[in-house]
């Protein structure tokens, strides 16, 4: 029995989901009454490409963002509407991962307007059969159509309207942009040595504000936003240049872009940001961006390389940095000693870890929790991270001799309450921190040390007397963050003897196929990696009064470290492995993240 587009409707795709057990006949009245307003609404927040196609009912009923009474707090979204609708009439379902699609085989399928129009998509040649994406399962003439169109067997997967959508304007967008660049710059490409690179300095640019170079660089700023990227890579090489992205910690190769079109895009890149496009020198630029309701700060950065400028943009989302305490990602029993210290008047709090632990998200969710009209907040840092209006930011610049240091000393006389330094990485900071500390402020800052308790060795190497560091320290963090499993494809896995060891068990067989954790299989949404999202691993030093005397006296770091223990302090591998338990990452990344903090224990 053939079926018909018009057959596909929200009546449909509510009564099917009540039957499933995921709606209730109250929400299903919600909907039909509310569709006709929901569906301008939608129009609107789409945008253009939204008023030139009609909205599936998919989109309109996972906008109302019902929660799945199966698997709370979840919702009914897209993947799981779509989900039941393939299974009910014996289609398979699929994630569209974009990075995948073959630009050539989508353009040459279908035009856009076609595209867009009928929710369709090529995916792929299967044997003889083009395997196409489509969003109503019900459409059999388009399945005619598009059969004497490409004179190709077809066949359908259904997939989800913002993964079709979503794919079309990238790949229509975004890779055809690039084609038209190189159309346009064609002869004018740089050749891609140094010694070209230098000769040219003072020659024709390329132009950077032409259109599709334009389109293109949002289109790669887009994508980063989408995927969560916290830096944007532009780096040249002899034939082409690399678009790396680091998601999660991760750094990925999402494009490859033709070398010709280098210049250009990194030079639209520094108009932006306001650099000079004829500079040769390293340079350092930041700009604002406004994307739907959300602004966004990208700090850019260039430096010369041997094919041409590599330029890295940094993505600073505040929504990022300041976060609840709670979603830190603290265990328990942790949360209530940090927010003990941070309610302390006096007195010195220090976080540590290496450059992307998330000191910094620590750091501004700290003051964020103290923030009130009551409470004078002022912040030395270098560079301003994320402007916040309810603090005063001081940005610390060494070329106008204004160092932290220096900079403490006049932020003293403006009244503080809370001071948050950047960063202790000197003589002069380190002893001007302790000297606020001591006149009646709470500070907190950042140390590099690998561990907590090492923060008191380093501190005393900064030549602050012992026991003014024993007088003044309130407590010290040590963190480092770790991938989350993937959500939508985490499992169970039993694990191995060798595991077991690894985890410190001196009987591992005594305990084989007895201990579960998860770990991700990979889908489209975690880039198949298999983890999705990051979040802290902790270890608090809490300086009691046994360790004041301890300190004061100058007890060596292990004795300090040994005592720390015998109070209660859990390592970071400690902290990580009850993340294991707990399913919130696995045993390989906890072991990865905490390999540097285990040395001299």
């Amino acid at each position: 029995m053939r079926r018909r587009a018009s057959e596909f409707t929200v009546e449909y795709v509510l009564d099917l989901l009540c039957e499933r057990g995921l709606l209730r006949e109250e929400q299903r009245r919600h909907v039909l009454t509310r569709q006709g307003a929901q569906r301008q609404k939608l129009a609107r927040d789409v945008g253009a490409g939204a008023r030139r196609r009609e909205l599936s009912p998919v989109e309109i009923v996972a906008s109302f963002d019902f929660a799945d009474p199966k698997k709370r707090p979840e919702k009914i979204d897209q993947d799981k509407i779509v989900g039941v609708i393939a299974e009910s009439v014996g289609m398979s379902f699929r994630r569209i991962d974009r990075l995948k699609l073959d630009a050539a085989l989508v353009t040459q399928t279908v035009s856009l307007p076609y595209a867009r129009k009928h929710g369709v998509l090529a995916l792929e040649r299967g044997g003889r059969a083009l395997v196409m994406g489509v969003t109503n399962p019900f459409d059999d003439a388009l399945v005619d159509e598009l059969v004497e169109l490409t004179r190709n067997d077809v066949s359908r997967v259904l997939c989800t309207p913002s993964d079709v959508f979503l794919s079309i304007d990238e790949v229509y967008g975004f890779r055809s942009s690039i084609r038209e660049a190189q159309k346009d710059l064609g002869a004018r490409a740089l050749t891609g040595t140094l010694e070209n690179l230098v000769s040219l300095a003072a020659g024709e640019q390329l132009e950077a504000a032409s259109a599709p170079i334009v389109t293109a660089v949002d289109y790669l700023l887009s994508y980063a936003f989408d995927h969560r990227a916290s830096d944007v890579h532009f780096e040249p090489r002899r034939e082409e240049t690399a678009v790396r992205m680091r998601i999660d910690g991760v750094l990925h190769v999402v494009y490859r872009v033709p070398r010709a079109l280098h210049e250009a895009l990194t030079n639209r890149v520094k108009v932006m940001a306001r650099l000079d496009i004829a500079s040769r020198k390293p340079q350092d630029g930041r700009l604002r961006l406004q994307r739907g309701e959300s602004e966004l700060d990208l700090r850019v950065s260039t430096l010369p390389t041997a094919f041409g400028d590599k330029v890295v943009i940094r993505v600073l989302d505040p929504a990022m940095f300041l976060k609840d305490l709670g979603e830190l990602g603290f265990l328990e029993d942790e949360q209530p000693v940090f927010e003990r210290w941070l309610a302390r008047p006096t007195g010195l709090i220090l976080v540590c870890g290496p450059t992307g632990s998330g000191k910094t998200t620590t750091l501004y969710s700290a003051l964020r929790s103290v923030s009130s009209p009551e409470v004078n907040i002022t912040t030395i840092e270098d560079p301003i991270e994320v402007v916040y209006e309810e603090f005063n930011q001081v940005s610390a610049n060494p070329k106008t001799g204004t160092n932290f240091g220096e900079a403490l000393k006049h932020i003293l006389r403006q009244d503080p309450d809370v001071i948050l330094i950047g960063e202790i990485r000197d003589e002069e900071t380190a002893q001007e921190a302790v000297q606020a500390a001591l006149t009646g402020h709470l500070v907190l800052s950042t140390l590099h040390t690998n561990h907590a308790v090492g923060a008191v060795a380093r501190l005393i190497d900064l030549k602050v007397p012992s026991f003014l560091v024993a007088e003044t320290l309130v407590g010290v963090l040590a963190q480092r963050l770790v991938r989350r499993v993937c959500h939508w494809c985490g499992g169970d896995v039993v694990l191995t003897p060798d595991e077991l060891g690894e985890l410190g068990i001196t009987h591992p067989d005594e305990y084989s196929g007895r201990l579960v954790a998860r770990r991700g299989a990979g889908c489209p949404r975690c880039r198949h990696t298999g983890y999705y999202g990051r979040g802290g691993i902790y270890e608090l030093f809490h300086v009691n009064g046994r360790m004041r005397e301890m300190i004061a006296e100058g007890s060596a770091p292990e004795a300090l470290a040994r005592a720390a223990r015998q109070d209660g302090l859990r390592t970071l591998r400690e902290h990580a492995l009850r993340k294991v338990a707990l399913g919130s990452t696995t045993l390989e990344e906890a072991l990865r993240v905490t390999a540097d903090s285990e040395g001299g224990r």
